[in-house]
């Protein structure tokens, strides 16, 4: 494999021991593709929906100062328009600052797909990272069963200066309650390049890191690089690189 594509990605099984939170949910039409398959901009919504919920229900101090840095994502099989489904979320992973969210998302008909999310803990004062809360490792601690997570950056290829940079206008609905542009806003470009190659599908991982937050006065482009074993896509801000998101095939389950 090329450099930047040579990694293994880690999507712990949903534990025996420790708090694991569920919800269901069908495939609505919003959430599809023409085609009837669920996009991923709409899984990752789902993803941050019952993160939201899981949080509330748990009533740990701190629920709000959290941050994506990193979203894996193995698609065993999409789901489809209508198909019921059964998420289940748990803490896979501890550091000093950030915790790892897996989530797993299973349909009636199939669909299956993996997540292993980075969320790093903030003061929502100074978005600076803060340590873990005891309150919330008393929570979300037994279910990592000791696992430790890190949140370095995972994907470090990035575009040369010559490379096609293309405009991606932001909109007002990009933008969350942080007034940062929404994690979820940014797989948008994944699913146009999965738009446009159609042999590229289940399964496949999913990589997407966030590096820098995008404000709405951003002026942000997009830059791509296919290669012959996974495709990069880049947005670009200002001439720096705020999301890095790889795109691969990954070996049947």
């Amino acid at each position: 494999m090329t450099a930047g594509a040579s990694f293994e990605l880690e999507f712990p099984a949903v534990p025996g021991v420790g708090r694991v939170f569920r919800a269901s949910r069908r495939v609505r039409l919003g959430d599809v593709t023409p085609r009837g398959r669920l996009r991923l901009d709409a899984a990752v919504r789902y993803l941050q929906d019952i993160a939201h919920d899981d949080a509330r229900e748990a009533a740990y101090a701190d629920r709000d100062g959290w941050v994506v840095r990193r979203t894996a994502v193995r698609v065993h099989k999409f789901p489809v328009f209508q198909e019921p489904l059964t998420l289940q979320t748990w803490c896979g992973g501890l550091g000093s600052h950030w915790a790892e969210r897996c989530t797993l998302i299973e349909g009636e008909r199939g669909g299956r797909i993996e997540t292993a999310a980075v969320w790093v803990h903030v003061d929502l004062a100074t978005m600076a990272p803060a340590k873990l809360a005891a309150d919330f490792i008393a929570v979300a601690g037994a279910s990592t069963k000791g696992r430790k997570v890190g949140a370095r950056v995972m994907l470090r290829e990035r575009p040369t200066s010559d490379e096609a940079r293309h405009p991606w206008p932001l909109r007002f609905s990009d933008m969350d309650a942080l007034g940062h542009m929404n994690n979820a806003a940014y797989w948008e470009a994944v699913e146009e390049w999965l738009g446009a190659h159609r042999d590229m599908r289940a399964p496949l991982d999913v990589v997407l890191e966030h590096l820098a937050p995008v404000h709405a006065e951003h002026e942000v482009a997009t830059v791509v690089r296919e290669a012959d074993d996974h495709t990069m896509i880049w947005h670009e801000s200002a001439g720096d690189v705020v999301a890095a998101t790889q795109i691969r095939r990954a070996s049947p389950s």
